[in-house]
């Protein structure tokens, strides 16, 4: 698994989102998730425009 570098004002952003001890791989995953679901939203958004 690749490892990343990230600075303290990223963690402890991550840390203010973490619910319950959740795990990094866990917050990353649902933050991939909201991201790729808002990008889906609005490729269809696009397409209901034409």
């Amino acid at each position: 698994m690749p490892q990343i570098h990230l600075d303290e004002e990223t963690v402890a952003r991550l840390d203010a989102l973490r619910i319950d001890d959740e795990e990094y791989d866990e917050l990353i995953n649902e933050l991939i998730n909201i991201y790729e679901a808002g990008e889906l939203a609005l490729f269809r958004s696009g397409d209901a425009a034409e």
